[in-house]
């Protein structure tokens, strides 16, 4: 995929998985440590990506700092290992994430850049000691930037049976910062105005049903039956189980 060069990470540790490919399921390589030279680059790539969204007419840009993407791995312990000004300490983790988000808000403006973080998650083992102190500070520090809002993934199912620090992370979370929060996994139309009440969260997104769902909204709207996903076939490479769910008028037609 990389034409046999190898990828990057904050250390040199493989991701646990698998990694899918049209060809099929593969074990993912050990990275090579990204050099503390190549850093700017690729805080810079984030800024022109977010320039790039402005002029293409979007309404915003979110960083991905959850489920094991870069940001991610250099700020929980587990998969940073690093002892230079990227590593050790909780702020040097946290400083690829806060230098991204600054680069992206000198890109376009703060109300504009959201962030989503995972702190309950272990997609691909990126884990860390104290979740609670290192997303805690994270949390802070964006609050601090002023985000348009902060997207917060609560633990999946194999998470929640494997054990995890925090298990309501909205809850948890939502006293450290006055901006707006959305809240994402496992919500259902009651889970989701269950929270938007109780006021841990301003909003609540929805992914996998999405995908089975084409018409969601819809589908909430007047309480239809929605279609029962299949996680096999997610970004298997083909439109099956993945383009091909049908809206309530192809049901309703058939």
């Amino acid at each position: 995929m990389r034409g046999g060069e190898a990828p990057v990470g904050p250390s040199p540790i493989a991701a646990s998985g698998e990694f899918v490919l049209p060809t099929g399921r593969v074990e993912f390589p050990i990275p090579r440590e990204l050099r503390i030279d190549e850093i700017p680059g690729v805080i810079a790539d984030f800024a022109q990506a977010t320039r790039n969204a402005r002029e293409a007419g979007f309404d915003g840009v979110e960083l991905h700092g959850a489920n094991g993407y870069l940001q991610d791995q250099f700020l929980q312990d587990g998969s940073n290992k690093r002892t230079d000004a990227y590593g050790g300490s909780l702020e040097n983790r946290a400083r690829l994430m806060l230098e991204t988000t600054h680069a992206m808000i000198d890109a376009w403006s703060a109300d504009r850049v959201g962030v989503r973080l995972s702190p309950s998650s272990f997609l691909y083992g990126v884990d860390d000691s104290d979740q609670l102190a290192t997303f805690g500070f994270v949390i802070r520090a964006l609050d601090t930037l002023g985000v348009g809002y902060i997207c917060l993934l609560e633990p999946n199912a194999r998470d929640a049976e494997r054990g995890v620090q925090i298990r309501n992370v909205a809850e948890t979370f939502r006293p450290m910062t006055s901006v707006p929060i959305i809240v994402n996994t496992g919500f259902d139309k009651a889970k989701a105005n269950a929270v938007l009440a109780k006021g841990d969260a301003d909003l609540v997104a929805f992914g996998v049903p999405y995908i089975a769902n084409p018409d969601l909204v819809e589908r909430l709207r007047i309480d239809a039956p929605l279609n029962k996903p299949d996680p096999s076939l997610f970004y298997g490479g083909g439109a099956k189980g993945y383009t091909d769910y049908p809206a309530l008028q192809t049901v309703a037609a058939a």
